[in-house]
């Protein structure tokens, strides 16, 4: 099975990847990352029966994540959308070169990161992997066959246009184990940990026990049908609710107790 991840900080979450409070839902302290490893390598001590993904292409990977993966023995996939390589807080060429010779896969995460790629249109759709596989094939000299869906907005589209510029692993946001395949990709599904979500909960959803796996995947078919119905509006929706709430500064002042 396959875990999602995407950045991770020290104090401020714009230190990497996407800044933007939708963003921010998904970015983990060192601390919060630190014991979602112990809790996986305490549930597989010894062959790790999944793998760790990471998207966005955040500088994060490099400066934190790759040593702490290491230090266990793993390597992880990390998902580059490259028209931000070398921008702040991304990823530089040399970083991503350096990470590809430890071992970690370097994948694809679309060129631009479009918002919704499902409603794009199918060639800007291929445009998008093909322009993104081409670019990190240039930079490392060898072929980059897999890629991770940006924002989680899978289609039909998406994946017949993945396998038309060569993609042969497509990751996506659905939380399911069972891989299927459109022409020669292959579809697979991912869990995915946010900001939010308890530490333990990673190292639940490799037990065997089925609960939290099932309960994430009911969370992500409600998600699925607001997405839906709100259509591009959802994007905007998403960021109302991880904006903060305006202080109201006409109510009466706060009296302490003792006061």
């Amino acid at each position: 099975m396959f875990l999602l991840f995407h950045d991770v900080y020290v104090s401020d979450p714009r230190e990497s990847g996407f800044a933007s409070p939708a963003a921010d839902r998904y970015k983990l302290t060192t601390d919060r990352f630190d014991r979602h490893l112990s809790g996986l390598a305490r549930a597989c001590p010894h062959v790790a029966p999944f793998s760790l993904t990471f998207d966005d292409g955040g500088s994060s990977y490099y400066t934190i994540i790759a040593d702490r993966l290491e230090a266990l023995g793993w390597r992880g996939y990390c998902f580059v959308p490259t028209d931000f390589i070398g921008r702040p807080g991304f990823l530089t060429r040399d970083q991503i070169r350096e990470l590809d010779r430890r071992g970690h896969h370097i994948g694809s995460h679309s060129a631009s990161h479009p918002s919704r790629i499902s409603a794009c249109r199918h060639d800007a759709i291929v445009n998008e992997w093909h322009r993104s596989l081409a670019s990190l094939q240039d930079l490392l000299g060898h072929a980059v066959t897999s890629a991770s869906v940006p924002g989680g907005y899978f289609s039909s589209s998406v994946a017949r246009a993945a396998a038309t510029a060569g993609v042969e692993t497509l990751f996506t946001s659905e939380p399911i184990r069972r891989v299927s395949h459109v022409g020669r990709c292959a579809i697979a599904g991912r869990f995915v940990l946010r900001a939010s979500s308890p530490p333990r909960l990673s190292e639940q959803l490799v037990a065997s026990a089925p609960w939290s796996r099932w309960s994430m995947r009911a969370g992500w078919t409600a998600k699925k049908s607001i997405k839906s119905i709100l259509g591009p509006a959802y994007i905007r929706f998403g960021q109302l609710l991880s904006s903060p709430k305006p202080i109201n500064t006409t109510t009466s002042p706060i009296h302490h107790p003792g006061e």
